[in-house]
């Protein structure tokens, strides 16, 4: 399976709104519920007005589209990252899964993954 790294630096955040984001921009993650509202963006998209913001995060997208049926990929990558003491912080899209791990364990997080045969792009 491949893992590709995001280039940007990410920000994880809460919002009091949706209505200060700028869905034009290319990677956004919103989640509501009625507890909350967050948000995974660039760190350079972050908007002014956040309720609680957490910046220093990279990330990795699983390639390709997965289908529904296929079950422990998330599991698989995420336990491989805790057996190394590394947190993580997950989003899901309709296609695939991204796993953020914060700056100061990406590379061990890189090795970790590679070391148990994921090619790492």
């Amino acid at each position: 399976m491949e893992l590709k790294t995001l280039t940007f630096d990410l920000t994880v955040c809460k919002v009091p709104s949706v209505e200060a984001l700028d869905l034009s921009r290319d990677f956004y993650f919103i989640g509501k519920t009625d507890e909350e509202i967050s948000l995974v963006c660039r760190t350079e998209d972050t908007p002014e007005q956040t309720t609680q913001r957490e910046d220093g995060w990279k990330g990795f997208r699983i390639q390709g589209v997965l289908d529904f049926t296929l079950i422990g990929i998330l599991s698989k990558l995420t336990g491989i990252l805790a057996e190394q003491g590394i947190g993580i912080f997950a989003v899901s899209t309709y296609n695939t899964d991204y796993i953020l791990v914060k700056d100061e364990n990406f590379d061990r997080a890189m090795d970790a993954l590679k070391q148990a045969g994921y090619t790492v792009v």
